[in-house]
């Protein structure tokens, strides 16, 4: 079967992943002066304004900004470098990052959507957030427990034909923590599609800590199954001192006052 040819150019950042692999840079990630060609449509031609404009949100003062650059702060962060060597190592996972991250927007109030088949992964982030001075709230996928045949589905669409499987409901569980007045939210382990739509009715901004993937074992969770030594220090020890995130808080204020003067 031949494919359908379009008139359409298609965005080509993958087109530097061999010049990637052979320099470790590209156009993008490369100082003045000393850039490799790009691609033969680089995104940052036709959509030079919006790049432009976009960032720019980044170094004002609002919300939008803040995180922005907490997010840029948070990233370095979970590097340090290799004595003697121009390489670094990571030395945070998923989880501490996202700590951070919550600590220096000053975020306590966390949700945490959850799928049913994560209730137990679900529970240790908890601890760990507790552990860490955060309050957690979780809503479960299977909120009220509504038959999945009244979405117009057929009994062979469950996942185990003949028994009663209610339906996934991510907008409640969206609602419910917009009810709880939640200042940030975790998926965990949501279908696709559900996630979509958890994200798009969520009031809070939303993060991703385990993406579902029922055959690799939802590899991004492996902080949580049996690494007992990430789940026990992160029980015991903050990510940053109450002195380190005020010094940070302190820093990113400075920036934002900075350019308002």
């Amino acid at each position: 079967m031949s494919q359908k040819k379009t008139t359409e150019r298609e965005l080509s950042c993958t087109s530097c992943s061999s010049l990637w692999q052979k320099q470790g840079s590209t156009n993008c990630w490369s100082a003045p002066g000393s850039k490799p060609a790009k691609p033969g449509y680089c995104p940052s031609e036709p959509h030079a304004a919006t790049i432009e404009e976009s960032f720019r949100a980044y170094q004002g003062d609002d919300f939008d900004a803040r995180l922005a650059r907490v997010a840029a702060k948070v990233e370095g962060l979970c590097y340090q470098p290799v004595p003697g060597s121009d390489a670094v190592n990571a030395r945070w996972s998923r989880v501490e990052d996202l700590l951070a991250l919550a600590k220096l927007m000053g975020f306590t109030k966390i949700g945490i959507a959850t799928c049913i088949g994560l209730l137990d992964e679900c529970s240790k982030l908890s601890d760990i957030l507790r552990a860490q001075g955060m309050v957690p709230y979780s809503a479960c996928c299977k909120a009220g427990s509504i038959d999945k045949l009244k979405l117009n589905l057929q009994e062979e669409d469950k996942v185990r034909p003949g028994t009663f499987e209610p339906a996934c409901n991510p907008i409640a569980q969206a609602r419910i923590l917009n009810a709880e007045g939640m200042e940030m939210n975790i998926i965990m382990g949501l279908c696709v599609g559900h996630d979509m739509l958890f994200s798009k009715y969520s009031a809070a901004p939303v993060t991703t800590l385990v993406v579902k993937d029922r055959v690799t074992g939802h590899n991004p969770v492996a902080v949580l199954y049996g690494q007992n030594f990430y789940y026990k220090r992160l029980q015991k020890q903050p990510v940053l001192s109450d002195e380190a995130v005020a010094k940070h808080r302190a820093d990113l204020d400075k920036n934002i006052q900075g350019e308002e003067a």
